[in-house]
């Protein structure tokens, strides 16, 4: 079975996606079919979106799904005309809010990721700044961080970073074990600092070597052997120091995040 779904929303649509993503994870068996549509604010915008959603209707001759973040219910009703199954986010929860808070809701649009708070959106920036600039050992001053990533070469380190600093505004720096690093199996003198920052990544070896292949095809850093032979190293090492490790193997960067967060403390609100 195949169905289409639109993501439709009167800002980035980023709520609408990751929700709709949650929700359509649940339903094995299914390919889905999706699409983006963003900052559909305006009467104009919303037809379009409709005849586009009508249109796949009659080519598909099954039934869009809709997943909508949108907040004006005149934009809502323009693209619910398209026949597709409605599925507004929010409209569980505005009655009781409204009814709990004593307060309307302000139905305004673009409010869902807009620059509300700029001291919180600059904090945003200077993490993604940080993560960048640290990024493989490229700086090694970690005074300013709240984490330093350990492990071998791709093994998840640098997105887990950037996540962490787009999102949360954490100083996520990482710091990729060399083949020196971990012939002595000692931690590097530059991480004995900030060992109380700092979290181990690992992965499965195969996953490692195929990653790798991609990057540099036919080396000796994409074998299966020397993909073993640093993640064994690494482990060794980790344990020797005490150092928490999570597998990214099978782990989302946003699963990978939370328990880093968890296991260090670090208590941050996204966005």
């Amino acid at each position: 079975m195949r169905r289409t779904v639109f993501f439709i929303s009167d800002s980035t649509g980023i709520t609408a996606e990751t929700i709709g993503n949650s929700m359509l994870t649940q339903f094995d068996g299914v390919e889905f079919d999706t699409h983006r549509l963003p900052f559909i604010d305006n009467p104009a915008k919303a037809e379009s979106a409709a005849l586009r959603i009508k249109t796949k209707y009659a080519q598909d001759g099954q039934r869009p799904i809709v997943v909508n973040t949108m907040t004006s219910k005149a934009l809502c009703d323009i693209v619910a005309g398209s026949g597709a199954l409605m599925l507004d986010v929010f409209a569980p929860f505005i009655d009781p809010l409204e009814h709990e808070l004593g307060v309307k809701q302000s139905y305004a649009v673009n409010r869902s990721h807009g620059l509300v708070d700029s001291a919180r959106y600059e904090a945003r920036i200077e993490a993604t700044n940080y993560a960048l600039a640290h990024d493989d050992g490229l700086d090694v001053d970690y005074n300013q961080s709240d984490v330093v990533l350990v492990g071998v070469s791709r093994s998840g380190k640098t997105p887990t970073c950037l996540y962490m600093a787009l999102h949360y505004g954490v100083c996520a720096a990482n710091y990729p074990l060399t083949d020196d690093d971990l012939d002595k199996l000692e931690l590097p003198m530059r991480l004995r600092p900030y060992r109380s920052r700092l979290f181990g990544l690992t992965i499965d070896p195969v996953r490692l070597a195929q990653i790798r292949e991609q990057r540099r095809p036919g080396s000796r850093y994409a074998t299966l052997k020397q993909c073993r032979w640093e993640l064994e190293q690494a482990d060794r090492l980790m344990r020797r120091e005490n150092i928490p490790v999570l597998n990214t193997t099978h782990t989302s960067i946003e699963e990978i995040s939370s328990k880093i967060f968890e296991y260090l403390g670090i208590e941050r609100h996204m966005y």
